[in-house]
């Protein structure tokens, strides 16, 4: 009996029980099944029984025309899939995902919440460390199967748990009118007008790179057709809640956004990738993209609604256009870019939901009226996720230029009472620590380079007096070594041996340098060459944290 190199036991498709083979069979349907829906085919077996069997999964690549091998493969990596081999235990409940990254875990007790729910639950490993969910304004956050549960404590995880509701309340469909994405099929807007309007808006991509989102565009159209396009709403960086923000407040704009951008590069078909923790989204999403298909207002690409598997690395747009094709979230080596050679071979347009969002709004009141926000000469509004120790954690849409004082001031309604500024993260866990005195520098795309950081996605984690820079930058980095996906050396050991490093509370230059140099210089995407970051600041900024 071969086993897989994880350690499971993957049944041959002979020794399967003919009444599994058409139960997996009448779960995925008769319509054709090609590698792409794998991830898709591999949700619906654990909707259905609880986890994957391995059985089960070799009865889904018979099915599909794959190996076990490819299967079992795809699966393995990803952190939401709980393969049960067989002789194993398998899960009887749904899990209680309890997370332990940098707001929930760092600054408000998220792994002793861990520890007392466990001494209470009987069910060996049932109780599951969680990166971030996406809720970081109320944590401690828990899912209980997947229904969230906020500003969590043992009793309160424990009493929904007993309650036995395990999936999220239902998210309200809006009335929705499109009303600028029936100009441009009505021919009032033509596809240049559209792009000059975010050329002179200076509008730029909300992912983190922040590169010219109308030249992004323009690229695509010298591309042969067919031109597919992919929207990134799988915001895996600690910290950041932005995506959910906008789904549950602006659907009309992000959908009218993402529509608007497939009508100017001509794509005809785009793909949505959720994150699988924001399962009441992406019933709402799918609701809505049902009925655009089904009777649609205007002529509308092919749209596909795909669900993420818990893989922080899918947020580098090329590990995403993997995951999309059914494989693991292994970033690709470049060149070319995905805007030549994407999703299926075939020019590829991917976004951050954010930037689309701001397409209509932007159409609405004019290229002036964005660029001409902003203080400090910066130019252009950001929406900024801001947790931690401030009195009114949430989303905020702020002008870029604005100082992190000023945020907490203004938007934050000051600092938590009790709780004095020591620090804060820009990116989650990626952008490293700054302490308090860098709260004057203006934020934007290209302020924070000089303090060693950077915005990102604008997921700013305010911290006190009362935490520990030590503890916040090993969180950080454990983050980042689990969130490797192994591919390349200096991410999958450079991660793995910093950890052991900064757990030994080493502060010689000529250790980590040279380890630094191999990381950002060998890595192949931003996780390998930003994880020395909560390291070099700590170093820098907070040497009085590091242990003795």
């Amino acid at each position: 009996m071969p086993h897989h190199p994880d350690g499971h036991r993957v049944p041959h498709k002979d020794e399967l029980d003919p009444a599994l083979l058409a139960r997996v069979a009448g779960l995925i349907g008769d319509a054709p099944h090609p590698r792409d829906l794998l991830i898709e085919h591999l949700h619906i077996l654990q909707d259905a029984f609880g986890f994957l069997p391995a059985a089960a999964l070799t009865a889904l690549a018979h099915r599909m025309g794959l190996s076990a091998a490819e299967v079992f493969d795809t699966a393995t990596f990803y952190a939401h899939f709980r393969v049960v081999s067989e002789g194993e235990q398998p899960p009887a409940t749904a899990p209680i995902r309890i997370c332990t990254s940098l707001v929930c875990g760092g600054l408000h007790g998220g792994e002793a919440v861990a520890q007392s729910v466990e001494e209470h639950i009987a069910e060996q490993g049932r109780v599951v460390r969680s990166p971030c969910q996406g809720r970081c304004s109320e944590g401690v956050s828990a899912l209980v199967g997947w229904r969230p549960v906020t500003h969590s404590d043992p009793a309160k995880i424990l009493a929904a748990v007993a309650a036995g509701h395990t999936e999220p309340d239902p998210l309200p469909l809006p009335e929705m009118s499109f009303g600028h994405l029936r100009r441009c099929h009505a021919g009032e807007l033509n596809r240049e007008a559209v792009l000059q309007t975010l050329d002179d808006a200076g509008l730029k991509g909300m992912g983190g790179a922040g590169f010219p989102a109308g030249r992004k565009w323009r690229s695509l159209l010298t591309e042969p057709q067919p031109r597919l396009m992919a929207v990134n709403i799988d915001e895996g960086e600690p910290g950041t809640f932005k995506d959910r923000y906008y789904l549950e407040h602006h659907l009309e704009r992000v959908l009218e956004g993402i529509l608007i951008a497939a009508w100017v590069i001509e794509a005809k078909t785009v793909y949505l990738y959720i994150r699988d923790a924001y399962t009441a989204h992406r019933l709402l999403l799918a609701e809505a993209l049902q009925r655009l298909q089904t009777d649609p207002p205007f002529p509308v690409p092919e749209l596909h609604l795909r669900r993420g598997a818990g893989a922080y690395v899918c947020g580098e747009e090329t590990a995403l256009v993997e995951s999309l094709e059914g494989k693991r979230g292994m970033p690709r080596q470049r060149p070319p870019r995905i805007g030549e050679v994407g999703l299926f071979g075939r020019p590829t347009l991917v976004h951050n939901l954010e930037t689309l969002a701001w397409v209509p709004e932007i159409l609405r009141k004019g290229a002036a009226w964005f660029a001409e926000q902003g203080r400090r000469g910066r130019s252009g509004l950001r929406t900024f996720s801001l947790s931690g120790r401030v009195a009114r954690p949430g989303v905020y849409v702020a002008p870029l230029g604005i100082t992190l004082r000023e945020l907490i001031e203004e938007y934050g309604g000051g600092m938590a009472p009790g709780h004095a500024l020591r620090g804060f993260c820009p990116c989650g866990a990626s952008g490293g620590l700054l302490p308090a005195r860098a709260a004057d520098t203006p934020l934007d795309f290209d302020t924070l380079q000089p303090l060693g950081s950077f915005l990102g996605s604008a997921s700013i984690v305010v911290f006190s007096q009362a935490d520990d820079p030590y503890q916040l930058a090993l969180n950080a980095l454990r983050f980042l070594r689990d969130e490797s996906c192994g591919q390349c050396t200096p991410c999958r050991d450079g991660t793995y041996e910093s950890t052991l490093l900064l757990e030994k509370g080493e502060r010689d230059a000529t250790v980590w340098e040279p380890l630094f140099e191999v990381m950002v210089e060998g890595s192949i995407c931003g996780l390998g060459k930003s994880a020395p970051n909560p390291i070099r600041s700590l170093l820098h900024y907070f040497p009085e944290a590091l242990p003795r």
